[in-house]
């Protein structure tokens, strides 16, 4: 099959298309033909060698956490799936690799394509909805009359974090260009912040929940618009001793995170807050729900741009840029 392969680590390295044999098929997993998958940030990360202390990767490998396609072959284990089901998924870490023809997946972590979106829609949503999911409905447990700042908006977390908090039934405030106002107003944003003229720290206040995907200075002043007793998810670091837990991590690598998170998770303890630090994980019960959401039109998609397989690195390269709307989906088949 081809694919696209990161031959070594190295921040903006090149992607090269190779022939690499099809995935084998475990008792547990189902082979996918994919369609469809999309770029989010972590791609770039993990080429970079971002995470490589916590997530490695053997190079040569194969980047991509989103699909779309259908069943092609399913292990003698499989009883959810059947060949020939349109599915949507994101892969677990260490199975990752949809920037190519076929992948293999567990079954725990697929889920039935949403009716009434194409290929090319559903596989924008996976990583970026079970993110805002896992942040806003497991670890923050929003209730209705909440209210919710979601940072950058128009990403491509931002505008599923949105649709899923109004569903939930908050107010939410997001920051984003004036460009990019009458899109996250269309989502539902209630109050919708020009980051380029306008300080959020001086306009919100009293808030709930903060979904926090930016700098370490971004979060310092999040803190400040939460009221006593509120929570801060942040999906861009610095990680917390939860997660090291989580990961199994070495002592040293513990010690490491714990450190690395001191000062925030201090600040937000001395003023009556909470602080935690999610990296997302696969799931295809979520997945489910999130469906049930899309089809009952609760939730939408938001795509950019939707490039062919052969322009996978340029896909990367503009999700790089850091001007998309949405997401960019790349189209495999």
């Amino acid at each position: 099959m081809k694919a696209f392969v990161v031959e070594k680590y190295k921040k903006n390295g090149p992607l090269r298309l190779a022939e690499r044999p099809e995935p084998q098929v475990e008792n547990g997993d189902v082979l996918v033909r994919i369609h469809a998958t999309s770029v989010n940030p972590l791609d770039s990360k993990l080429r970079d060698g971002a995470f490589k202390i916590f997530l490695p990767y053997r190079p040569p490998f194969v980047l991509g956490h989103d699909v779309a396609g259908t069943v092609v072959k399913v292990g003698s284990d499989v009883s959810r799936f059947k060949v020939g089901d349109e599915i949507y998924a994101r892969p677990r870490d260490h199975r990752i690799g949809t920037f190519a023809e076929f992948i293999a997946i567990h079954q725990d972590d697929v889920a039935l394509k949403p009716s009434t979106l194409t290929m090319e829609d559903a596989s924008s949503i996976p990583l970026v909805a079970l993110t805002a999911w896992q942040a806003l409905v497991d670890v923050a447990k929003v209730k209705p009359g909440q209210k919710v700042f979601i940072q950058a908006g128009s990403g491509g977390v931002g505008t599923i974090a949105i649709q899923l908090a109004k569903h939930l039934g908050a107010t939410v405030a997001t920051t984003t260009s004036a460009a990019n106002a009458a899109l996250v107003k269309s989502l539902g944003a209630d109050v919708v912040i020009d980051y380029k003229s306008q300080d959020f720290e001086k306009v919100l206040s009293g808030y709930d929940v903060v979904l926090n995907s930016q700098d370490a200075k971004t979060l310092a002043k999040s803190l400040n618009v939460l009221k006593p007793g509120g929570h801060l998810i942040s999906i861009s670091g610095p990680p917390d001793p939860a997660f090291a837990d989580a990961l199994g991590v070495n002592p040293l690598l513990k010690l490491v995170i714990r450190l690395l998170s001191r000062s925030a998770r201090k600040k937000a303890k001395s003023l009556g807050l909470r602080y935690s630090f999610l990296f997302m994980r696969a799931d295809g019960r979520q997945l489910e729900q999130i469906a049930g959401l899309i089809d009952s039109g609760a939730i939408r998609p938001v795509v950019d741009r939707v490039f062919p397989f052969n322009q996978t690195p340029e896909a990367l390269a503009y999700v790089e840029t850091g001007r998309s709307k949405g997401k960019v989906v790349i189209k495999v088949e």
